[in-house]
């Protein structure tokens, strides 16, 4: 499997050019968004005047990107920890004989998913650096201000988690990504412009706030955004493209806004990630009444009785520990996993292997309370060879 993705991921974007399906249109009269809020008509004057060449034109062409190369890539090494029972892990015991613990220790570390790259080798990683560099060379193959608003945003989201995944990868052992410092520049990772896209050079942050929250009305776009870290929202274990985006970003909101690291109630104040106060001048300007409404359309029952009850709104939550499984550290200690008395027959560091065992029963506790332990998706029937177009992001 390992030497087949190293094969797969090496070769360049593919495009796919079809010409006989007529391209939707938005409706200018819509003033509503997919997640309940009412519609921004202009947003903040934050641009910077060199990204305004990145403004989605009207009449898309029919041109499709084809990401199945990151989509296998993003199934290899994307482990899913399940969804949240929204309640805080506790302090590890420390290894046997020594006051240290080593891996994951924080509350929030049986939610988000990860990536395991305690387990990549240089040669993905080297694979890595050479997909983000085909997507970079994308606009010199179609102009991605011309394609149809779906497929511009899979664009700019699968753009900004594979550099960022690169670049975790390129530095690890890494425990914070958030501090991590880009070659050849004194500026962390979410600000270095390592990025260069149609000549102009960019950070994942100018890909968030100066494209993507500029020309994007439905705030469920913040959760596509991949940042490093538990606190972030989830990587997702397959690629955006034009027709799952919109059904990814729902699922990855509903993860967020309902685990830990999204909301808490904290007295009377409803506590909420620090990522809304990036996203508050794009998409919340009347705060709080904008992001609790928000909220309202991705949140189930509990986590609408703790907005309910609550009053005035904090975006002070956040974990930085990278979203990996060893918490970027070399565990000296190695082990057999052992799951419902079984054990494994593969050795591993011992850091690792209480997460995966935390994590089993996790998803056990879930099982017994009536929670889900996935998700089943009902797919209407298609014919094949007519598609409906999917619905787009606004």
């Amino acid at each position: 499997m390992k030497k087949q993705l190293i094969m797969a991921i090496c070769l360049p974007a593919a495009l796919s050019v079809t010409y006989h399906a007529a391209a939707q249109s938005e409706d200018p009269a819509s003033q509503r968004t997919s997640a309940g809020l009412v519609r921004q008509e202009s947003k903040p004057a934050l641009t910077d005047a060199q990204f305004e060449k990145f403004t989605p034109k009207a009449n898309p062409v029919d041109t499709k990107v084809d990401y199945s190369i990151w989509d296998e890539a993003l199934k290899f090494f994307v482990f899913r920890m399940g969804q949240s029972i929204r309640e805080g892990a506790p302090s590890p015991e420390p290894f046997t004989g020594t006051r240290r613990v080593y891996g994951h220790d924080s509350r929030f570390r049986l939610e988000g998913n990860r990536i395991t790259f305690s387990f990549l080798d240089d040669a993905i990683i080297s694979s890595l650096t050479e997909y983000r560099q085909d997507l970079e060379r994308t606009p010199e193959i179609v102009d991605i201000t011309t394609l149809a608003k779906n497929e511009q945003l899979a664009f700019w989201i699968n753009l900004h988690n594979v550099a960022i995944i690169e670049q975790i990868a390129l530095a690890y052992p890494v425990s914070q990504p958030a501090s991590l410092k880009i070659a050849g520049s004194d500026l962390p990772l979410d600000e270095a412009k390592f990025l260069t896209v149609a000549g102009i050079k960019m950070s994942p942050k100018d890909i968030r706030t100066k494209i993507v929250f500029q020309h994007w009305s439905d705030p469920r776009v913040i959760y596509g955004f991949f940042r490093g870290d538990i606190g972030g929202p989830s990587i997702q274990n397959e690629a955006y493209n034009h027709r799952n985006v919109g059904e990814l970003l729902d699922k990855s909101g509903r993860d967020f806004v309902n685990s830990l690291r999204g909301t808490q109630k904290s007295g009377d104040a409803l506590l909420v990630s620090e990522i809304y106060e990036e996203a508050k001048p794009y998409f919340f300007p009347q705060w709080p009444m904008d992001i609790k409404g928000h909220l309202r359309s991705l949140a189930e029952p509990e986590v609408l009785a703790i907005i309910d009850k609550t009053n005035g709104v904090e975006a002070s939550i956040y974990e930085r520990d990278i979203a990996d499984l060893a918490k970027g550290e070399h565990d000296p200690n190695y082990g057999f996993l052992v799951v419902n008395d079984r054990t494994q027959g593969v050795q591993i560091p011992t850091a690792v292997a209480r997460l995966l065992v935390e994590r089993s029963n996790k998803i056990e506790k879930l099982i017994r309370n009536g929670g889900r332990a996935g998700l089943v998706t009902v797919i209407p029937f298609e014919d094949p060879a007519n598609p409906s177009e999917p619905k787009e992001v606004d």
